[in-house]
């Protein structure tokens, strides 16, 4: 394949990964008693979240909370735990979905409350569900270039309002069929927050490599997904359908250069049981080699990969080959391969 679809990282290293859960736990089970009634005027059954998508709890952040407080202090435990000085990072890049304004970034209030310096680049990366992944490629070929010697990648997401609103909006007289399975995807959706450090390889034999990747674009689907600060409206099936056929295409262009038919560990995106059992079965993945977070988590956006190494990092093994694998609604894939 032509192009950057393939690529390398040479001296890069993962320092550290960390995860924070949102406190707020709502069950599926929560949500089925809000439009319950919507569901039976329309001959759906409560439980589609837990039954079809495998969802059976989210977190939600306090009232008094905000998604960006906890991308801050994701960051702040992940330099700790790579034992990173605030002044040593020279790039921040926060990837969240989420943003309560359109201007300044979320990455400025991130830099100014862990008190990086003043030369420490910082912006925001956006590409839906694909985000934290993307930062990763962009602060390793910067550490490769010699550019800076350390990145720090932040991400929080909060689903609280939109599902209120979501909730509130089907709870009503006139909801039909077609709404409920239209915004179905929102109510997946979970609150969270991760971070990550990367660091030069090269003085950093204790940290876990960043081999490299491939990416692939399928944008003639940019439309099957589409959410703003209220709701989010998908077309699921032709989700899908589009992803999976993405998927399988990535998988095969990336044979030649990447094996990766037996990982040890393979960190999908979480979207619901049905997606990840079809990613499995069209890549002929071992499904006991996928970590899955979603059924107490939720899809908790770009930063759900992210999480879910946070939480498996403990049972991982010095040499054991990781594939981060992510997906955005666009659709934008890419896959990232890592040696623990």
């Amino acid at each position: 394949m032509n192009g950057n679809a393939h690529f390398r990282h040479h001296d890069t290293a993962v320092l550290s990964v960390t995860a924070v859960d949102a406190p707020v736990v709502k069950t599926s089970a929560d949500f089925d008693a809000v439009i319950g009634d919507s569901y039976r005027r329309n001959g759906l059954r409560p439980g589609m979240l837990a039954a079809l998508a495998g969802i059976e709890e989210r977190r939600w952040w306090a009232e008094d909370q905000h998604f960006v407080d906890g991308a801050t202090e994701a960051g702040r435990l992940a330099l700790e735990q790579a034992d990173v000085s605030p002044d040593q990072v020279g790039l921040l890049i926060n990837t969240s979905v989420s943003r309560s304004h359109l201007e300044p970034s979320i990455a400025v209030k991130v830099h100014a409350d862990l008190g990086l310096p003043t030369h420490c680049l910082n912006f925001d990366l956006t590409n839906a569900c694909l985000g934290f992944v993307n930062g990763i490629q962009m602060a390793a070929t910067m550490i490769d270039a010699g550019q800076i010697d350390y990145a720090l990648i932040v991400d929080g997401e909060g689903s609280r309002e939109p599902q209120e609103r979501t909730l509130e909006r089907l709870a009503g007289d006139g909801t039909t069929a077609e709404d409920i399975l239209s915004q179905f995807a929102t109510l997946t959706l979970g609150s969270g927050a991760a971070a990550m450090v990367l660091g030069r390889a090269s003085r950093h034999p204790q940290g876990h490599r960043v081999v490299g990747g491939a990416t692939r674009a399928a944008t003639e689907h940019h439309d099957l997904c589409v959410g703003d600060f209220t709701e989010m409206r998908t077309d699921t099936q032709g989700l899908l359908e589009g992803g999976m056929g993405l998927a399988t295409a990535l998988w095969e262009a990336a044979r030649g250069e990447f094996d990766w038919d037996e990982m040890d560990r393979y960190v999908v995106h979480q979207v619901s049981k049905v997606h990840t059992g079809r990613t499995a079965e069209a890549l002929g993945l071992d499904p006991s080699r996928i970590p899955l977070t979603f059924p107490t988590l939720g899809n908790v956006g770009p930063a759900a990969v992210a999480i879910t190494l946070a939480k498996e990092a403990e049972s991982l093994q010095r040499g054991d080959r990781v594939l981060m694998m992510g997906i955005g609604s666009g659709l934008n894939m890419t896959c990232l391969e890592l040696t623990w």
